[in-house]
Parts: structure tokens; C-alpha cells; sequence
């Protein structure tokens, strides 16, 4: 990139003053006033492009684990997303929240994750009508969700 390119870049999203002198008064010293004008960028949403939600056996911890995956984006850029959940609700019964699963971030900025073991949460691995919505939020709390079915042993 050139330096004058470089250079318009940085004026862009500087904020900008403008400073107007009222020269019309007759008496003391010019009226001079001032407007700050503040460049702000726009904030988008995130968008969830692909999710995955599990549960498989794990024989080293003897215990069943669900698993969450998520690929989210935010065209203001990757590190704009500040958190990423999965609300599990039971369709069977109407579609009941059941419990929520914080993910975390990866060493790629795009992929979050989390796993959990079965003991510790309120879901059964033999039941088929889960589904989860896996939500990701901004650092402005705007939030981008993806609902799909939890694959369970039942499937």
C-alpha cells in the first residue's frame, strides 16, 4: 500500500474538528466555535457458519461427553466476537430450555469449542428431541445464532 493511501486510511478514522470564526461582532475578540465530528464504523452482527453438537463415549473418563463446535465471523473482523454459547431445549417437551454451554476460543480466531462431561450436565445421551441454538455475541452485544438438531445416541 502507498504512503498516500496509507495516509488517507489514517485521516478516515480520525475523528475530525472543524473550527469556525464569527467575525460579525463588533466588540472583543471573534465568537470562534468548534464541532467535533466523530467517525464512527458501523458494527455487524456475527454470523455462525457452521455448528456442530455431539455426544460421544469416552472410555479414559468412563463417562459420556458432549461436545460443542461452532465456526462464527463478524465482518468487523474475528476478534470482534466476544462470546459463544449453546442453549440446548428439549423439543419433545415443547421446546423446554434444558441448560446453556459456554464455548471458547481456539488458536483459530474463527473455530470455538467446548466439551462436557455427561455426569455434570442435566442431558441424556438416549434422548433424540435436542436441539441447540449456538449463539455468538460481539463486543457491541450484537448476537448471531445457527439451531440444529444435537446428535444423540438415539440417532
Amino acid at each position: 500500500m502507498t504512503r498516500i493511501a496509507l495516509t488517507a486510511l489514517g485521516i478516515a478514522v480520525l475523528p475530525a474538528c472543524v473550527v469556525y470564526v464569527d467575525e460579525s461582532a463588533d466588540t472583543g475578540p471573534p465568537l470562534v466555535v468548534e464541532e467535533v465530528v466523530v467517525v464512527e464504523e458501523a458494527n455487524y452482527a456475527p454470523e455462525v457458519i457452521g455448528a456442530d453438537a455431539f455426544v460421544y463415549y469416552d472410555p479414559t473418563y468412563a463417562d459420556d461427553i458432549w461436545a460443542f463446535e461452532a465456526t462464527v465471523d463478524d465482518l468487523n473482523g474475528p476478534f470482534d466476537v466476544v462470546s459463544v454459547w449453546a442453549d440446548i431445549y428439549d423439543e419433545s417437551a415443547g421446546g423446554v430450555w434444558v441448560e446453556s454451554f459456554e464455548l471458547y476460543p481456539t488458536n483459530d480466531p474463527y473455530l470455538w469449542y467446548s466439551d462436557w462431561l455427561g455426569s455434570t450436565t442435566w442431558l441424556n445421551p438416549y434422548h433424540g428431541g435436542y436441539t441447540v441454538d449456538i449463539v455468538a455475541y460481539d463486543a457491541y452485544d450484537a448476537f448471531g445464532y445457527q439451531t440444529l438438531w444435537v446428535a444423540t445416541y438415539a440417532y
